[in-house]
């Protein structure tokens, strides 16, 4: 509607322009009509002393209203007529340069033809129906007004029509060009150009709710916008199609374009309010296949469509309010935007009557066609209807997001009790597990040497050396469990230094000197205080084995890494052994401890004896999944 406002003062502004004293308004003219057998081509020259003194005097602008009935009846386009209308131009006091004759609006369904003081200076040649004349303004730009030369005196029109129509003329201007040219742009712009560019950018929005239609099948609504556009840009083509237009099949798609236009706004208003109305639905569907049927121009049933044109308009304008009265009442309490089609729809309605009226020349031919800004008004109700849509999918979308974030605000808190929850089962587990291991290592280690040497001593079988040995051997494993609980952040260089810490005063003590030659590790991921234990404890029996067996003065560790796993190797330099026979005995439940402890961290040990000494080895995997595979 802002866009009809803005329309409005445009319009006030073009007849609102200054008046120039060169400008001559001609407001009175002499008329005569003469019969024809058909349409012909305008003479070269035609002086209107020649023609018949039949001249009747006549006020401009000329508007005589169609006998519609007779008009229908009488669909014969084999006799034509002529309608001269003669100007007199005297008293014009123009200035050097060119002049134009200007007039808002020419009205006749043949050929136009201007003469200037006997000279043929404009023609439309044509034979048949100037569908788009009425809403193209006159110009006629006249020779060059040199120096010296008298302005003309007579202006003569021919004007050829059919029998049955009559001829509309506004009041003319006559003047310099420049004078003129501002009145012919603004007429030509608002009944032409801005029709133009609103049907075309209309039809664009159309084809952009084609293709989301396309991605988007359930929603029809999409679909109806597109024919809405397209059926209101094939009303327009006129605006499109220079002059002249024949084809009869333009007629017929111009016509009944209007009768698809208000079925698919029915539709629309009927998905709006969501009824049926059958009835109504029935009536428009068969009203507008029948008026497309007897439109046919090749079924041949109205021999002339131009002719019926005002009926058939008539006709398109009661289903057009029938529609929106019926749409309204529908949609009054169901749909808000209902409603807003429904007036929509009638706003056009009462457009297009003022259009009819001026058609049929009930109103003055210098009026403006308000139809043409239909448009407008279709592309306005439907944008706020997308609008409304928008900012209603917006809004549904902010409380579905605030709907989400609560929900996932009350998950979280759930999830935050239950890790609280799973933290302190999981703390409780390690504890006990951390316990259970704890206890068990003590009672096969530290608890079986304790009872050992709590039994020897009752017996009075054992020196006090030898318990004092024990004893030590048990602080040395207690010191190697509690050693195996400090983090050694994956380092197994770490945990043999420990070791070495621990078994250093120890070796001190027999004799045995060591031999350290360790290098860099990569460090084992999956090494935990439990799998710790193990490598200590292995280490550590072989050791022991070492100083209680081998009678070796020396002892050498050292550590690689092949790209798998590392490895731990401990050599000496006493007495071999044979060690299947070891393995077999029951003396060798040491070595099976060992190889038991390295299976359970996916580890592997390996001995080699030799008269000369022995060699152990305990290879570590540097990932344990590669170990297991």
């Amino acid at each position: 509607m802002a866009l009809l406002g803005i329309i409005g003062v445009f319009l006030v502004g073009a007849t609102g322009l200054q008046q120039s004293d060169a400008l001559q308004h001609l407001t009175r003219a002499d008329w005569q009509v003469d019969d024809a057998s058909g349409f012909s081509a305008p003479p070269t020259t035609q002086e209107s002393s020649t023609l018949p003194d039949r001249w009747k005097p006549v006020e401009l602008p000329l508007a005589l209203p169609i006998a519609l009935l007779s008009q229908a009846e009488n669909t014969s386009t084999t006799t034509t007529r002529t309608t001269w209308i003669r100007l007199s131009t005297r008293g014009l006091h123009a200035g050097p340069g060119p002049l134009a004759l200007y007039g808002a609006r020419i009205k006749t369904d043949g050929t136009i033809a201007v003469y200037v003081d006997g000279q043929l200076v404009h023609r439309a040649q044509q034979s048949g129906p100037l569908w788009n004349s009425t809403r193209t303004p006159l110009w006629v730009q006249l020779d060059d007004n040199s120096v010296g030369k008298a302005p003309p005196r007579e202006i003569l029109l021919r004007l050829e029509h059919t029998r049955s129509a009559q001829v509309a003329l506004s009041s003319l201007w006559l003047g310099p060009v420049d004078a003129l040219r501002g009145r012919h742009g603004m007429r030509q712009w608002l009944q032409q150009e801005l029709p133009a560019m609103l049907g075309a950018a209309f039809m664009a929005v159309g084809v952009f709710a084609l293709f989301v239609w396309f991605r988007r099948r359930d929603e029809t609504g999409y679909l109806l916008f597109f024919n809405l556009a397209a059926t209101s840009f094939m009303r327009g083509l006129h605006f499109y199609v220079s002059l002249p237009v024949l084809n009869d099949w333009f007629a017929w798609l111009t016509v009944n374009s209007l009768f698809w236009l208000v079925m698919v706004v029915h539709f629309f208003l009927r998905q709006l309010h969501g009824r049926q109305l059958a009835w109504l639905t029935r009536g428009v569907v068969v009203t507008t296949a029948a008026i497309g049927i007897v439109t046919i121009p090749g079924l041949a049933i109205v021999q002339n469509t131009p002719q019926v044109t005002p009926l058939i308009y008539a006709i398109a304008a009661l289903m057009g309010t029938a529609v929106c009265l019926v749409g309204a009442v529908s949609a009054w309490r169901r749909s808000t935007e209902g409603r807003l089609v429904a007036v929509g729809i009638g706003i056009c309605v009462l457009l297009g009557v003022t259009d009819w009226l001026l058609q049929n020349n009930f109103i003055s031919p210098e009026g403006w066609y308000l139809g043409a800004y239909t448009n407008a008004v279709t592309f306005s109700v439907f944008g706020v209807l997308m609008y409304r849509r928008y900012m209603h999918a917006i809004g549904e979308v902010e409380q579905l997001n605030a709907s989400l974030a609560q929900r996932l605000q009350k998950r979280e808190a759930e999830l935050e009790v239950s890790h609280r929850r799973l933290r302190e089962i999981e703390r409780r587990q390690t504890i006990s597990d951390e316990r259970q291991r704890l206890m068990q290592d003590m009672h096969d280690g530290l608890g079986s040497s304790l009872i050992s040497a709590i039994r020897s001593v009752e017996g009075g079988g054992m020196s006090d050396d030898k318990v004092s040995q024990i004893l030590k051997s048990c602080l040395d494993d207690l010191k190697l469990t509690l050693d195996s609980l400090e983090p050694v952040e994956a380092d197994v260089l770490l945990l043999l230094a420990t070791l070495r810490y621990r078994l250093e005063p120890r070796l001190e003590g027999t004799g045995v000197s060591l031999r350290w030659e360790v290098q860099e590790l990569p460090a084992l991921e999956w090494l935990d205080p439990s799998s710790a234990l193990h490598i200590l404890r292995i280490v550590q029996e072989s050791i022991s084995n070492i100083l209680r067996h081998t009678r070796a003065t020396e002892i050498r560790v050292a550590t690689s890494f092949d790209g798998a796993g590392v490895s731990v190797t401990i050599e000496d330099n006493g007495q071999g052994f044979d060690i299947d026979k070891a393995m077999a005995s029951s003396s060798g439940r040491g070595l099976q401890n060992q190889r038991r402890r390295a299976r359970s961290i996916h580890g592997t040990v390996d001995w080699e004896s030799r008269p000369t000494g022995t060699r152990f080895v305990l290879w570590l995997p540097l990932r344990r999944e590669a170990q297991a595979a």
